[in-house]
């Protein structure tokens, strides 16, 4: 029996609800396909950092670099300020454990959910791969006479060639693996013709931005012709913001900075269905990643037992990907497929028809 262990992180408001509800999943996938899992709690948010004024502990990120991956449940406090748990937790582990990429598939599991117009689950299946440690998220910048009439505030943007590089290397891997047997069905048939099977689209601004784009374009092209299979593909982010709703289709994988992966994939979340079925994470291919539900903490939520936890769910799916444990990894999304399409009234918290405990029962027992 293969044996694993993961750290929990289930943080604030309503992340500790839903993480219960992804161990669950786990826990059954585990009994199903032989595998120990075994999970060792983290108090790291807001009642700590209450309790005892420290964000996070000295150890805190080479005690969590023991464990090959990391179960997040949500990050944020409504009696702390914004900004010193984001920045003093996600970022710094994202950062100092060099999680270089974000990564979100964005996946439409049941049309009734999807807010647009006659798309179907066939239409939205695309994975947004977004630059994880470096761009505006770096902290580079400052004020210069702060609190005056003539204050300025600069923020900077920081793209390195060896930042882009591992990030766009990750994200033609990932393309070329996607449709590995059989092409993309968003190719044209010139492409196919060509050799193609898969697409990844560059999502910047190369247009005005144009030392940060002009870097990332460049490398997008010469990391690029290593991966013959793979068509690339140019989107302004605006652009794309516009054809996630339009045509959706059109993508199959994105690749892009950390400020604009940032926007994008909330989109993203709603077109799949909302923020109840997103989940990301955070990878260091040779290193320790971290998966979470992008939809926060949810504060207003804790403890009425009603908040979506299918994303915490589809969360420990990736983990279990990213572990090698692909059988079990699909075992549970298509569990929670089912689970929607033959349970679910509402993917949105307190309209579902069930309780997060029950929907965390519902696909357990279902697996």
């Amino acid at each position: 029996m293969k044996s694993y262990n993961i750290a929990v992180i289930g943080g604030d408001g309503t992340g500790p609800e839903v993480i219960a509800e992804s161990m669950k999943v786990l826990k059954a996938a585990g009994q199903k396909f032989k595998l120990k899992l075994n999970f060792t709690d983290f108090d790291f948010g807001g009642e700590r950092y209450k309790r005892t004024g420290e964000v996070l502990p000295d150890s805190a990120v080479p005690d969590l670099q023991k464990f090959p991956a990391i179960l997040l449940g949500a990050i944020g406090h409504p009696d702390v300020k914004p900004g010193i748990l984001e920045k003093g937790i996600l970022l710094r582990l994202r950062f100092e454990m060099e999680q270089y990429i974000n990564l979100r598939p964005v996946r439409l599991y049941d049309e009734r959910f999807c807010p647009i117009k006659d798309k179907k689950p066939e239409d939205i299946d695309f994975v947004v791969v977004r630059e994880n440690n470096e761009g505006l998220y770096t902290g580079a910048g400052g004020f210069v006479y702060k609190g005056t009439p003539h204050e300025v505030a600069v923020q900077e943007s920081i793209n390195t060639r060896r930042g882009i590089e591992r990030c766009l290397t990750y994200a033609f891997e990932l393309a070329a693996r996607r449709h590995k047997d059989k092409p993309w069905k968003g190719l044209k048939p010139e492409d196919i013709a060509a050799g193609k099977t898969a697409q990844l689209t560059l999502s910047g601004k190369t247009n005005v931005l144009t030392y940060a784009f002009d870097l990332w374009e460049r490398a997008f092209h010469e990391v690029g012709a290593k991966y013959p299979t793979v068509k690339r593909d140019y989107a302004h982010v605006d652009a794309t913001t516009m054809w996630f709703v339009k045509n959706p289709e059109w993508f199959d994988v994105i690749v892009t900075d950390n400020m604009f992966g940032d926007i994008i994939t909330d989109l993203g979340a709603m077109i799949q269905g909302g923020m109840g079925i997103a989940a990301g994470g955070n990878i260091n291919p040779a290193g320790t990643s971290m998966f979470e539900p992008i939809g926060g903490s949810a504060p207003k939520y804790t403890g009425k037992n009603v908040i979506n936890p299918l994303a915490a769910i589809c969360a420990g799916s990736m983990l279990l990907e990213h572990l090698g444990e692909n059988k079990a990894a699909a075992a549970i999304e298509a569990t929670v497929i089912k689970v929607v399409r033959e349970k679910l009234k509402s993917l949105a918290a307190g309209k579902m028809g069930y309780g997060t405990t029950q929907v965390g029962d519902l696909v357990a027992e279902a697996l």
